[in-house]
């Protein structure tokens, strides 16, 4: 194959423009499903009502499932929360309710771990409940410019590559134990002991219950916002920070809107996405802010009709990130009008066999990033797994199959990688378009196992020579 490689100094000429949500959804590639904000009746409860003391130290988790239930048995309406700093344990929403924060409310989730219960999650195993949940509901909303706080430093391990020294001390003086070369530390030793524990208890006996897991409950850490099969959900103007893991990670979900959402987890926080994207259709997140401790705005298995506008995303993983998980598929999902800085990846997808499924039909435009330290774009079918290792690929496994991306109006400035793709030598990622893209890094277009793909108006400005290596490539075509 002959090898073409242009730099010119064409202008990303496609129009740039800020548009309402409604907007988004009506212009998306795709058609969307139904896109409505819940609304809500017009009564209010206030948790004063409920026996709330909002003074950091009063435990409010009875004021708080007292007013949501009231609520909910009216016929819905507000559940109103006053500024103030209101501890309390698992709150649990309603179909009806809308949670709404005043500015000025702190929402402090305890950190008495025995308040959490344990659970049995059918087959996917056992889990401690999250601090913020809600399950088979519809119309349900968590609103208001209020601050949850997941108490995530009193669950979460801490590497110490990731940690200064005083900080380190601390968490040592705290209560902190390590494992035996001290590289990482957990907040207790129920913590770094727990999931060894719940390995040798499943393969000692048939049957597990809840009450045989206690003692492991600080290795189970929570996710901080849950929502599972809820429809007509909307979470505006609220910030959600410091969770035990995940952030926040709506799953089966349907008619869902985010937006202004803050999302804040400490850069060094394990495991701790922003938001996790997983096996819902007709989404929308608008607007919202991101740093996280892990990937930043994420899909995840059998995402369907996904609209990501005008967000971003400050430190983690990735940016925009599709996988790892991918075996239930994805398909239709648009992430345009977003800011990355100081991500590890910007545009990041990415699975492995045993994970894999058919994700097609992505569409990304206008993404502005700085500052990522590997690769602007990023493909990777080998995640978590040596891609110079021999892998006999079963027709009948879950082997992952990127096709049909297009990316376009992308500028990025310093980056590690400018482009980076390695697809599997059976199952190469295929289809891909990237267009209208300007991007300067240390290193330039690295593509491995890929067949189709298309360069139209690329300016990469890159030290290394050559500026492209291909590996297993067929038909790369660069256009101007």
């Amino acid at each position: 194959m002959k090898k073409v490689f242009l730099i010119c100094t064409a202008l990303i000429t496609s129009s740039i423009y800020s548009a309402t949500l409604e907007s988004y959804v009506e212009h998306a590639p795709f058609k969307m499903g139904k896109i409505e904000a819940p609304v809500f009746a017009d009564r209010n409860f206030s948790i004063l009502n409920f026996g709330a003391i909002g003074d950091g130290h009063v435990l409010n988790t009875k004021a708080f499932s007292s007013a949501i239930k009231a609520c909910a048995d009216a016929g819905g309406g507000h559940v109103i929360v006053p500024p103030g700093l209101w501890l309390t344990g698992p709150i649990e929403l309603l179909s009806n309710v809308d949670l709404h924060t005043e500015r000025g409310a702190i929402i402090q989730f305890t950190s008495d771990h025995s308040l959490y219960p344990i659970i049995k999650r059918g087959s996917r195993g056992f889990a401690v409940v999250s601090p913020l949940t809600g399950s088979g509901l519809k119309n349900v909303g968590v609103t208001g410019e209020g601050i949850f706080d997941g108490a995530g430093e009193t669950w979460r391990p801490l590497k110490r590559s990731k940690a200064t020294d005083t900080q380190w001390k601390e968490f040592l003086a705290n209560g902190g134990v390590t494992d035996e070369d001290e590289s990482m530390g957990w907040p207790t030793k129920a913590a770094r002991d727990g999931l060894a524990y719940i390995s040798r208890l499943l393969k000692s006996q048939k049957h597990v219950s809840e009450e045989d897991l206690i003692s492991a409950r600080d290795a189970l850490r929570p996710i901080l916002f849950t929502l599972f099969n809820c429809e007509n959900v909307l979470i505006e103007d609220v910030t959600i920070r410091n969770s035990p893991n995940f952030a926040f990670d709506p799953s089966h979900c349907k008619n869902l809107i985010a937006r202004h959402v803050s999302i804040f987890n400490e850069w060094w926080a394990q495991n701790g996405d922003g938001m996790d994207i997983s096996s819902c259709e007709d989404v929308v997140l608008y607007r919202c802010t991101v740093s996280a401790g892990d990937d930043g705005i994420c899909m995840k298995s059998a995402a369907h009709n996904i609209i990501v506008a005008e967000c971003t995303v400050y430190h983690g993983h990735g940016g925009f990130v599709i996988g790892s998980n991918t075996d239930g598929g994805m398909s239709c999902i648009w992430a345009t009008q977003c800011d990355f800085i100081g991500t590890d990846k910007g545009i990041r997808v990415k699975s492995s066999l045993g994970r894999g499924g058919v994700v097609d039909h992505i569409y990304i435009d206008h993404i502005y990033m700085k500052d990522i330290t590997t690769d602007a774009i990023g493909f990777d079918t080998y995640y978590e797994k040596d891609s110079t290792s021999a892998v006999k690929l079963d027709p009948l496994y879950r082997v992952p199959e990127f096709k049909d991306f297009f990316i376009k109006d992308i500028c990025c400035l310093n980056a590690g990688t400018a482009i980076a793709i390695t697809g599997m030598p059976d199952h190469p990622i295929h289809n891909i378009v990237i267009e209208n893209a300007t991007i300067t890094a240390k290193r330039g277009i690295h593509l491995k196992s890929v067949v189709s793909i298309t360069f139209k108006n690329i300016i990469v400005h890159t030290p290394e020579n050559p500026p492209l290596t291909e590996a297993a490539v067929k038909d790369v075509i660069f256009t101007q």
